[in-house]
């Protein structure tokens, strides 16, 4: 049997005092709410079994994997030794969900794709066939599994992913010279959907001419800024607590980009520097990309233009203070997203960065090999890179 290496997470069943886990995910070992459940997790580098190849399969090999927030806090712990991200969860599982690799054998039954094909692929693995599915909900699919996360990820030399999961970046390499860099902006397609999804499906878009906002300068922050810019936005603000991170916030697009911590010992809170920037008008669009709905959406409603929207990306298993009287004075409304799958996001992100409207490349800090995987995580956990890529 072939060999391979990849990074493991595992951690240990245990759902918290007073939690009901349903019979169904006992059994499975599938936590809808991964924070609620899994206790003192970790993960290892180790030499695995290679993925199988079904009939309608693409194997996989792993050219860039970008590490993801999700990625850390599913290594990450709270006081009590329990799993910070709150999400769908099966374990043990390879994680890594953000890849883009080489097709070196294709299943039986599949159609469109051959070997030596570059290609991407969708996280989201939907059925197709539930309900929302049917309905036009693939993220919301009821049989939902989730690369890296339920499924074997892309923090490891191969991969095997069902056909309809993938799309080629064939066209990626004459825009971006090398197949290095391509594989790499191919890597990029996943983060830049799920802020396509929020912004352009879920929320419905915003007339060119509107004022943006950020909260959080992550991948998906900054994803959502270089869209934002590219379909027309007049302002782009930003806010963080990483300058480096907010310096590439303004590479890619962010017209304004605040530290607020920097702001609070100023006394200065972030809508009002949304106020001031917009004469008062407040933002047409505001993403919470920070994962800190409780300390953002109270500045986001502060804030809130006439028949504002706030589409809310970042994941955070806490309640977060919301004063309606706000939305339906300003007739605002909040969207919550989740996923990338549907909708041909994939497809026009990718038609997006063959085009040069958006090169998200460019918030790629540092890189390194699979083997270091554990520097990786370490430094990326400091919070302080845009996108750091492990290169198996």
């Amino acid at each position: 049997m072939r060999q391979m290496l990849a990074a493991i997470l595992n951690a240990t069943w245990k759902p918290r005092k007073g939690f009901a886990v349903s019979k169904m995910e006992e059994e499975a070992r599938r936590a809808k709410s991964g924070s609620r459940v899994w206790f003192n997790p970790s993960v290892r580098l180790s030499d695995v079994t290679a993925p199988s190849v079904g009939p309608k399969d693409l194997l996989v090999r792993v050219k860039a994997c970008g590490i993801c927030g999700s990625d850390l806090h599913m290594q990450e712990t709270d006081a009590e030794g329990y799993m910070l991200y709150p999400g769908l969860t099966k374990l043990p599982v390879v994680i890594g969900h953000e890849f883009s690799g080489e097709v070196i054998q294709v299943g039986s039954g599949v159609s469109g794709f051959k070997a030596g094909d570059m290609v991407t692929a969708e996280e989201m693995w939907w059925c197709g066939e539930c309900d929302p599915c049917r309905t036009g909900y693939p993220n919301q699919c009821l049989n939902l599994e989730e690369a890296g996360f339920t499924a074997d990820g892309g923090f490891a030399e191969l991969i095997s992913v069902h056909q309809k999961y993938c799309w080629k970046i064939n066209g990626l390499l004459s825009a971006y010279g090398s197949e290095d860099k391509a594989y790499e902006a191919g890597s990029l397609a996943e983060p830049t959907a799920v802020s396509y999804n929020a912004l352009f499906i879920r929320a419905g878009g915003f007339k060119p001419g509107s004022n943006v906002v950020v909260y959080g300068a992550g991948p998906i922050g900054l994803s959502s800024i270089a869209l934002a810019k590219a379909s027309g936005a007049e302002k782009v603000v930003c806010f963080d607590v990483s300058d480096p991170r907010l310096q590439i916030a303004s590479l890619v697009g962010a017209d304004f980009a605040f530290n607020s911590e920097e702001l609070a010992i100023k006394g200065i809170r972030p809508h009002e520097k949304v106020l001031e920037i917009t004469g008062g008008a407040g933002a047409d669009m505001q993403v919470e990309a920070a994962g800190a709905p409780d300390r953002t959406l109270p500045e986001m409603e502060k804030s809130l233009a006439i028949g504002g929207k706030i589409a809310v990306i970042g994941r955070a298993d806490v309640l977060a203070p919301v004063y309606l009287e706000s939305f339906q004075v300003r007739a605002g409304q909040i969207f919550g997203s989740q996923g990338h799958s549907g909708s041909g996001i994939f497809p026009n992100v990718i038609r997006l960065f063959a085009s040069g409207k958006i090169d998200m490349t460019r918030i790629i800090t540092r890189r390194y090999s699979l083997s270091e995987f554990g520097d990786a995580v370490k430094q990326a956990s400091k919070r302080v890179d845009a996108k750091i890529t492990v290169k198996p």
